[in-house]
């Protein structure tokens, strides 16, 4: 074998060809494995999301990246507006699934908007995450009996692989049958961290595929595990977090050295830190004036500068660390001072079409559509839900728009203006516009006739011309005036 690659690494040097294919002097030390991503994973996943966690919780950068793409990315959620033609059905079901929202969460914590956020997080942080879909009894109240237990990556072991009696294989904790689909997950009863759960270590239990999303962004073909966001970040991150505490802690001690006495050369007892009359050193006070001795001389200390280009080092490394997370530098940096409108409006446009795609093709279809089947079939099946013909129509039913919040701009003004005369010259509709803001079209018209009619009860008028005075009808026309 490596006789055979010799072989092809002279053949290359002689013919040419792709200079990053060949083993010249500059690539000698360029050796890319050549592993399948899973493999990759398997060596080294559990490391790189455990690194992320830690410099989370002990980085501000790291902190800051991962709250600024969670915020994005859902923001106060990703909401449903269902495509029932029924207005009246339409709103009933409405009304259930924003009344399951707030009981969704089986530890309680949060709603499923909130879930959705920590989707996002630990999508972010480990490159995937897992919801439990759980089924609950009638008599636990719930306006629909189903609830989504969240578990995190660690709890499907990387190293899980086996090949099963039945010609099902079990690779990375997922189990496959005999033609590749997904049909069971191996879960720890206990996270492998958590030493206050006592009791279970090591134990996995087998869930079946039905009852389980795998929410993942997987960036290779075949891949099953998910990637930390953080893979390409980690090592700089971790170094320039070591560089600044390094410089930290050097200009600390530095400070602490204001001046050295010089004197003649007497009996001093330094583990006393007084001299050899019994006197203490010179403390030096804020506009202290010290009077000497004869033959002794202050000199001050100077220490060190961290130099004129240690801004510059630390933008230059911040920005290759905001391009592997993939977020503008003032999301990591919280740093505005280089920021103007043109390249701010730039920076958000590029960043948000990679939050949209990342809504759409992942949290989206992912995690809201499946939940939302889900939800809808046991709203109909426990009786919550009266939806005729729901067998036969159910693809109808299950029709559903996924609106995410709406964004901020940094001038709304023009923004707005913009979208008026894209509507006025028939470039795009109001039901598209309201849309993008993350709203239904139907309950927006609904929520402003309803305010018109209110206001008209009470004789307001906000916004609005005048509603003009009817003309008199014939029965209502003033009589003739007699004639004489």
């Amino acid at each position: 074998m490596k006789a055979l690659q010799n072989l092809r690494r002279k053949v290359g040097a002689m013919i040419g060809g792709f200079e990053g294919g060949l083993s010249a002097r500059r690539l000698k030390t360029f050796a890319a494995s050549r592993a399948h991503v899973n493999t990759l994973i398997q060596a080294a996943g559990a490391d790189m999301t455990a690194r992320a966690r830690y410099l989370i919780r002990n980085n501000g950068y790291a902190a800051n990246a991962v709250e600024s793409w969670a915020g994005n990315a859902v923001g106060t959620g990703i909401k449903p507006s269902s495509g029932i033609a029924d207005a009246v059905l339409k709103d009933r079901v409405q009304r259930l699934w924003l009344r399951w929202t707030d009981e969704s969460d089986a530890e309680g914590l949060t709603d499923f908007y909130g879930q959705q956020r920590r989707a996002a997080r630990e999508l972010f942080i480990a490159g995937e995450v897992f919801f439990r879909i759980r089924p609950r009894r009638p008599e636990d109240g719930l306006s629909v009996p189903l609830q989504l237990q969240m578990l995190p990556a660690e709890m499907l072991p990387l190293n899980h692989n086996q090949l099963l009696e039945n010609g099902h294989r079990i690779r990375q904790g997922i189990e496959f049958d005999r033609i590749g689909r997904r049909v069971a997950y191996h879960f720890l009863r206990r996270h492998p961290g958590d030493i206050t759960d006592p009791g279970l270590a090591g134990e996995t239990v087998r869930v079946p595929a039905e009852s389980v999303l795998h929410i993942v962004d997987p960036v290779d073909a075949g891949q099953l595990r998910g990637v930390s966001r953080f893979s390409p970040a980690l090592v700089k991150l971790f170094l320039l977090d070591q560089y600044d505490d390094a410089e930290l802690d050097r200009k600390k001690v530095a400070a602490m050295f204001v001046g050295f006495v010089r004197r003649p050369e007497r009996d001093f007892d330094n583990s006393n830190e007084t001299d050899d009359r019994g006197e203490p050193l010179l403390p030096l006070e804020p506009g202290q004036l010290q009077i000497l001795d004869d033959g002794e001389d202050i000199t001050f200390s100077t220490p060190a500068d961290v130099g004129g280009n240690y801004e510059s080092f630390q933008y230059r490394t911040l920005l290759q660390v905001a391009a592997a997370l993939g977020l503008p530098y003032a999301n990591l940096s919280a740093d505005m001072l280089k920021a103007n409108y043109s390249n701010t409006r730039a920076a958000l446009l590029e960043f948000r079409r990679r939050i949209e795609a990342f809504q759409h093709s992942v949290l989206v279809f992912q995690l809201c559509r499946a939940v939302w089947a889900r939800w809808m079939d046991t709203a109909v099946l426990s009786g919550r839900l009266d939806l005729p013909d729901f067998e036969a129509r159910r693809a109808d039913y299950l029709d559903c728009s996924w609106l995410p919040p709406r964004w901020d701009w940094v001038d709304p003004l023009k923004d707005i203006r913009a979208e008026i005369n894209a509507i006025e010259a028939g470039l795009k509709s109001r039901t598209q516009a309201i849309a993008e803001r993350g709203f239904d079209a139907a309950m927006v018209d609904a929520e402003i006739a309803g305010d018109h009619r209110r206001e008209d009860s009470l004789g307001l008028r906000f916004g609005r011309e005048p509603a003009p005075v009817p003309a008199p009808t014939p029965a209502q026309a003033p009589p003739p005036a007699p004639s004489n």
